[in-house]
């Protein structure tokens, strides 16, 4: 049976649609099939192609066999039309994909009556422009946009910065490693080891793109950095993060064979960074820095052993909070910022606080 019996809907349910069913997708998938999810139910699911589409419901643990063989193209109507025949009070969409051309769309979707759920940083972490149409198609729709997976994946990053914001503590600073093949990286580089070594068996395990310059360039960590700055008030578009990747000029533009041929040439100048910073007691972090002013900086830094980061291990994300009520000592959210488990449920989450949204 592919599709649930009209006995598992509830009119106070949550219809969703599904976008996305790689790593971060399947396991939503396999949540969705839990008694947490119980009220939500899946009725579509799509991938840059295809959909099944079904407004009584599909069976979670059905729902990639059926798009498999789905003779379906991608439309988004025929998703509304799911969304609305479910009948349900509450309606979202999930976006676990990474497209850009999908997350252009957050909007029209918000506009047309949909909650939208998003572990796609590219709607919010971009142009500022998009950013204020999604703010404006939220709130004319009243509908609300969920991103806690766009920073952070499953830690508490964006809640507790909007709450201490709505507590009248405004941020003061904020920094921290935001990267989890960044902070493997710089957490085992302790002179043993060439930079490039490393940066192998990094990918190797999975920790990096299949192109680590997505990761050694910044360009990600940037587009987080603006996303909590934005949280925090400021409107800051991308052009004013600065950031300092670790790839030189001349691997910018080679291709990925040629690029990991020739990473033995990040070695010495990553290794008298290193020694540099030794020698004042120091070790080196790639983080993400805000101030105040809205000031906004990513790249290595030398910092001291008493720097939260200084003692982080493995592959865990740090983000330091220092504001007017946290100033003597930053308030510290730790953990691991990557992986499909805890992004899922960073998305069930948001989806979850649907319940009675009307």
């Amino acid at each position: 049976m592919s599709a649930l019996p009209a006995s598992a809907f509830a009119r106070d349910g949550i219809a969703l649609v599904l976008l996305g069913v790689g790593g971060v997708g399947r396991t939503l998938l396999a949540q969705l099939a839990t008694p947490a999810a119980h009220g939500v139910h899946l009725v579509a699911v799509a991938d840059s192609s295809r959909q099944f589409a079904n407004a009584r419901g599909i069976v979670p643990a059905q729902a990639r066999r059926l798009l498999g063989g789905s003779p379906q193209s991608r439309n988004d109507d025929a998703l509304f039309a799911a969304l609305d025949d479910s009948g349900l009070a509450e309606r979202v969409i999930v976006d676990a994909t990474a497209s850009t051309e999908v997350a252009s769309r957050h909007a029209d979707w918000l506009a047309r009556g949909c909650h939208v759920v998003s572990a796609n940083k590219a709607a919010i972490g971009e142009r500022l422009d998009g950013w204020n149409r999604l703010r404006r198609a939220s709130g004319q729709a009243r509908r609300r946009y969920g991103d806690a997976a766009t920073v952070g994946a499953g830690l508490p990053v964006l809640s507790t910065l909007l709450r201490l914001r709505q507590c009248g503590d405004p941020l003061l600073a904020l920094d921290g490693v935001f990267s989890g093949s960044l902070s493997w990286l710089f957490n085992h580089f302790d002179g043993r080891r060439p930079f490039s070594d490393l940066l192998r068996e990094a990918r190797e395990r999975g920790y990096t793109e299949p192109d680590p310059r997505v990761d050694l360039g910044g360009a990600d960590v940037a587009r987080k950095l603006l996303i909590l700055a934005r949280a925090a008030g400021h409107a800051l578009d991308a052009h004013e993060v600065f950031v300092e990747g670790l790839v030189p000029d001349a691997l910018r533009e080679v291709g990925v064979a040629e690029f990991l041929a020739r990473a033995t040439e990040l070695d010495a100048p990553l290794e008298a960074l290193r020694a540099a910073a030794v020698r004042d007691g120091n070790v080196l972090r790639f983080l993400a820095r805000l101030d105040e002013n809205g000031c906004a900086r990513v790249g290595l830094v030398a910092v001291a052993p008493s720097h939260p980061t200084a003692r982080l291990a493995g592959n865990d994300n740090l983000f330091a909070l220092t504001t007017r009520r946290y100033r003597q000592q930053p308030l510290v959210i730790q953990g691991p910022g990557a992986g499909a488990e805890v992004t899922a449920q960073a998305l069930l989450g948001d989806v979850l606080a649907l319940r009675g949204a009307h």
